[in-house]
């Protein structure tokens, strides 16, 4: 919708934002030729724990301030406390 409104074209903002939607998956594809020798439990291990961190990260320095400033951090904490638990 940006795209649209800023050129007003809407068959230009269609192949913008599909060029910019397909950058994902090929670079997911190229990604993968590169790394898959490389791949094995450890090396997945060591990824999926990073991953956690970040989204561990994420729910306690973003998250949780937004939730407290509507209040119903004591919900948020629980669904937080939850779903680590998960």
């Amino acid at each position: 919708v940006p795209i649209y409104y800023a050129t007003g074209n809407r068959k230009r903002a269609f192949w913008l934002s599909f060029l910019s939607g397909l950058a994902e998956p090929v670079g997911a594809v190229i990604g993968y030729l590169i790394l898959a020798p490389f791949l094995n439990d450890h090396v997945f291990g060591v990824i999926f724990g990073m991953i956690a961190g970040i989204m561990v990260f994420i729910s306690l320095d973003e998250l949780l301030p937004a939730a407290e400033e509507y209040g119903k951090h004591h919900h948020t904490i629980y669904g937080l406390v939850a779903g680590m638990a998960v």
